[in-house]
């Protein structure tokens, strides 16, 4: 092979990204924590949002990075885009990092969001989730509603795109109490059959 002849291609490389430990910091997964010296309001109800991410064949996935944000519980996000911003609930992230576990498990403490409206139209309450980790070229994006607002989840437009079978799958599910707190649980399957994967939406 000549010198200066281009190098054959090689495959790509599936197992990676890595990420450090040092990416999840304690307290990451709490959105309620108070970002301010101010005292916490306590606006909204407090909940616990678990689930367990898996792959094809229900095996767990180790150390997967999930983020998720939201709107606080008055449907309000402090961000310069949002006209209510100045009605945010200050005490209120809106955004946290989980990490998942041996067995796949992952847990965010926030608060029950409230509906707004965007450009796609009148949205149901729902935390939105990116997966990312080893096996994944790129990050996958999905949604979490919740069982408290059916007609809400009916009109939603987001839910819509999605066949009517399909639906219940990004519905999160009431799973007990946990520290004083209702529990909902949403289980991530990465790949699968039809029936079993999760719904994701484009970047």
């Amino acid at each position: 092979m000549p010198a200066d002849a281009p190098l054959p291609p090689t495959s790509q490389e599936t197992i990676g990204p890595f990420f450090p430990r040092t990416l999840f910091r304690e307290g990451d997964n709490d959105l309620t924590r108070v970002a301010s010296d101010a005292a916490p309001t306590g606006r909204g109800e407090a909940i616990l949002l678990r689930g367990q991410v898996t792959r094809e064949g229900g095996f767990p996935c180790l150390n997967m990075i999930l983020e998720a944000w939201q709107a606080d519980a008055g449907g309000r996000f402090d961000h310069p885009l949002d006209p209510e911003r100045h009605l945010a609930d200050p005490d209120f992230l809106g955004w946290g990092r989980a990490w998942t576990d041996e067995d796949g498990q992952f847990e965010f403490r926030t608060v029950l969001p409230g509906g707004y409206t965007d450009g796609t139209g009148r949205r149901a309450p729902h935390v939105n989730l990116t997966a990312m980790g080893a096996g994944l070229m790129r990050r996958v994006l999905t949604t979490a509603f919740f069982p408290d607002f059916p007609a809400e989840n009916l009109t939603d437009p987001v839910l819509a795109l999605l066949p009517e079978h399909l639906r219940g799958r990004l519905v999160a599910h009431p799973d007990g109490e946990a520290d004083g707190l209702r529990v909902f649980r949403f289980d991530i399957r990465l790949r699968g059959s039809a029936g079993e994967e999760t719904p994701f939406f484009e970047d």
